[in-house]
């Protein structure tokens, strides 16, 4: 299956949706939004990273910034971060230089590695949008942690890929219902920005009393 243009998701989506669909859907469905301190400091990370107008030769090395890619069988479109473009007789041809290349994109994030897959699969996603854009494979890329100032190596496995082609089909099929999901409440929830937007509590199979009443307790007694 092949979706249209018109018809792609956010290829950014694809952490939102791992870490939490609730998450994926009050963004991307919903249009809601709030910015926290993480937010705000990401965004600026990402200033430098998005400049599509560099370009920069380092030995053999040529590194782009801000390419725009798509996949077709996705059907997501985003931007990369970093794509670093390796000299090789055995990688691809491109328009704006000399010789064969093999892309490998780097993503950057600005704190350090997650207990999760959520930054693994967005830079993953990256890599295979530029696999079909330019018709070769790519074995690997990166994930680069401001906090850290290091580097983090992502092998394409097929347990990678499957996933990242079983969260985009689900991603499609919530956003053609507009379905906004429940979901458990866990710890990933105090670090979510849209925490008082989601509500996860509302989740619960819970009373509207005991919901106002849990609401009560938290505010305290009144003074």
């Amino acid at each position: 299956m092949e979706y249209n243009e018109e018809d792609f998701l956010p290829l950014g989506g694809i952490q939102h949706f791992a870490f939490c669909p609730r998450q994926w859907a009050l963004i991307y469905i919903e249009r809601q939004w709030k910015e926290n301190l993480r937010t705000i400091e990401g965004d600026i990370f990402h200033e430098n990273a998005h400049n599509g107008d560099f370009r920069e030769m380092r030995g053999n090395t040529l590194i782009t910034r801000g390419l725009p890619v798509f996949s077709r069988s996705l059907g997501i479109n985003g931007i990369c971060d970093v794509v670093e473009f390796k000299k090789d007789p055995k990688g691809v041809p491109l328009k704006f230089a000399e010789g064969k290349w093999i892309p490998v994109p780097v993503e950057y994030k600005k704190g350090k590695p997650k207990e999760n897959d959520c930054d693994i699969l967005q830079a993953a996603a990256q890599a295979i949008c530029l696999e079909e854009m330019l018709l070769c494979t790519i074995e690997k890329c990166y994930l680069y942690y401001g906090e850290t100032k290091h580097r983090t190596e992502v092998i394409l496995s097929r347990e990678i890929r499957d996933r990242i082609n079983g969260i985009t089909k689900q991603m499609h099929s919530y956003y053609e219902r507009r379905r906004t999901p429940k979901v458990k409440i866990g710890k990933r929830c105090n670090a979510c920005s849209l925490k008082e937007i989601c509500m996860p509590i509302l989740c619960k199979d819970i009373s509207a009393r005991k919901y106002i009443d849990s609401r009560i307790s938290e505010m305290g007694e009144p003074r």
